[in-house]
């Protein structure tokens, strides 16, 4: 009779345990909200490449492997997906975008996409070449199509600007 009761005490503790983690980081929502926009490409390459690179963490279609529905890891997907989205998201270029003007920087500079996201998504890790295709790609999309609300224009650069009204330089 003491062995079913371990096993019994083992199993509530261990769901305790998983109800107490769950509790502390939340399930988090997996989500896709509409597009509501995205910019005017300048090519599909560079779209190719940002969906590659970027578009989990940076727009309305991430794809969520079936790890991202553990509790735990969940909310951590959860929240990083929810942050990046926030800070730029090329579902929503008609929305301000706060980090558009940063986003070739953080590329070139190797913060984007982030090393703890390459170790579960090597096809993000872009040879050297394909980085320097993508941040001029998105530079020229940016100054093209800058998202509506004012922010973006350029992705970082001395050449940058944001030029006119329409992203375009008043010549």
């Amino acid at each position: 009779m003491k062995q079913p009761i371990r096993i019994s005490l083992a199993v509530i503790t261990v769901a305790v345990a998983v109800a107490v983690a769950v509790g502390a980081f939340g399930c988090g929502t997996l989500d896709n909200p509409p597009i509501t926009m995205e910019p005017d490409w300048d090519t599909p390459r560079t779209r190719e490449l940002a969906v590659t690179a970027c578009f989990d963490c940076h727009s309305n279609q991430t794809r969520w492997p079936w790890y991202t529905s553990l509790p735990i890891v969940s909310a951590i997907a959860a929240n990083n997906v929810h942050e990046g989205r926030q800070e730029l998201n090329f579902s929503t270029w008609d929305r301000p975008q706060k980090e558009a003007t940063e986003a070739g920087e953080a590329i070139q500079e190797g913060e984007m996409p982030p090393a703890d996201y390459l170790l579960l998504h090597g096809e993000a890790d872009l040879s050297p070449a394909d980085k320097q295709a993508l941040v001029a790609g998105l530079r020229a999309t940016f100054t093209r199509s800058p998202p509506l609300g004012g922010e973006g224009g350029t992705t970082g650069g001395k050449d940058g600007g944001e030029g006119g009204k329409d992203g375009h330089d008043d010549d």
